[in-house]
């Protein structure tokens, strides 16, 4: 796979290195797993017992985890060869295009979402709409006072963007110093985010991991603790060759992945903190070993295997851009009440249009971008470097390495 190739990949694996296409595949069904409990969201009317797919929002730990992981295993080994910018280049390669597009499609869906659902979209000037995808397409959190929804969302056209955000935050962490960690301090530095992680889930006051997209302190302190646990142990689950072999490794994964993201909410209003319990042991427990079923799949053909590249290649940008869509959606649930039965067609509607746009999205826009920009940025770096070094090193006194002397052929 050359450079340019890799780029339009939908993974982060180097070049000279096979890629887990079962762990794309499962990115995929969690990004389903995303649109199917939005779908089901706005007739749980803000109450947590009554929503469907109750904790679908945990596919965002999920997607942690993978990133981590598959970071880990495609730059853990190239640190001495990369600088920090040749990294950064090829992660805002990777994901940057659809979160402009993201905001594009946010933007000019914007004032059909109009309605009570959304109190401040009538009194927004398109100016300032504008700026504000201006500013959505950099990923630069807004702060609550900039709003035109009425949401106080940090990315108010396109509110999954948050979780992108919190993404380039690992990714700087783990550039910056945090991938230098040996496996021992990982460890210990993994334990101490998931006591985070169980502190807001079991003892907060909602029981649960909901939250991280607004530009304030409480949302700033979920988001973080929903990134550092799952992204790091991402990290330390390939570092320590997490895999489990098991015969259909993308059914057996995916079953449990939808299993655990569908259950409904334990403990009701009075007992919140056993909700929190099961969120915890999802992303603690369950999550990794999803990841290492996953992980420990090593066919690279097959029915199976071509669904799983499918869903893999769709899964980024059917997350990043179905959501101007779901305020829609939402928006006339909230106009009309209709019943569940009413809401099926509707709903399925949405479904088919949010993928058949991120399929357009990635195979007419995504792929293209991402093949010219690594031509122009990564290829142009690779021949700058091979021309400043075009020799090898001359050998000196100091860098003589003897060779072992060999018996001769007799």
């Amino acid at each position: 796979m050359d450079t340019a190739s890799a780029a339009t990949s939908t993974n982060v694996i180097a070049p000279a290195k096979n890629h887990y296409v079962v762990l794309d595949g499962l990115r995929g069904i969690a990004s389903l797993m995303v649109v199917a409990f939005h779908l089901f969201e706005p007739f749980s009317h803000d109450d947590a017992t009554k929503q469907v797919i109750n904790h679908g929002y945990l596919a965002v730990d999920f997607f942690f985890m993978l990133s981590g992981f598959v970071i880990a295993y495609a730059y853990d080994e190239r640190w001495s060869r990369m600088t920090q910018w040749e990294f950064y280049k090829r992660r805002l390669i990777r994901l940057q295009p659809m979160v402009i597009m993201g905001s594009l499609i946010g933007a000019a869906l914007f004032y059909f979402q109009a309605g009570p659902a959304f109190p401040l979209i009538a009194g927004t000037s398109i100016w300032k709409m504008l700026l504000v995808m201006a500013v959505g397409c950099t990923l630069l959190p807004l702060p609550v006072s900039m709003d035109i929804r009425g949401w106080q969302e940090m990315h108010p056209l396109d509110g999954p963007a948050w979780s992108l955000f919190f993404e380039y935050i690992a990714n700087i962490l783990y550039a910056v110093g945090l991938r230098k960690l040996s496996n021992t301090a990982l460890s210990i530095f993994v334990f101490l985010a998931a006591l985070l992680l169980v502190q807001l889930a079991v003892f907060g006051d909602r029981g649960d991991l909901i939250g991280g997209w607004s530009l304030d302190a409480v949302q700033l302190h979920i988001g973080f603790a929903r990134l550092l646990f799952p992204f790091f142990a991402g990290i330390l689950l390939c570092r320590l060759g997490a895999r489990i072999q098991v015969k259909s490794a993308f059914g057996v994964a995916s079953l449990l992945l939808i299993v655990a993201l569908s259950l409904p909410r334990f403990g009701g209003t009075d007992h919140r903190w056993m909700n929190g319990v099961y969120e915890a042991l999802c992303v603690i427990f369950v999550f990794p070993i999803v990841v290492a079923v996953g992980a420990g799949e090593k066919r690279a053909d097959g029915f199976s295997i071509r669904v799983a590249r499918f869903f893999g290649a769709l899964s980024f940008p059917l997350y990043i851009t179905h959501y101007p869509l779901i305020y829609i959606y939402t928006g006339w649930i909230v106009r009309n009440n209709p019943t569940g039965a009413q809401g099926v067609v509707p709903a399925l509607f949405v479904a088919v249009v949010a993928i058949a746009m991120a399929y357009a999205c990635l195979k007419l826009y995504d792929e293209p971008v991402r093949r010219w920009l690594s031509k122009k940025f990564l290829q142009r770096s690779a021949a700058m470097k091979k021309h400043r070094h075009p020799f090898p090193a001359p050998i000196t006194r100091a860098n003589y390495r003897p060779t072992a002397k060999r018996r001769p052929n007799l």
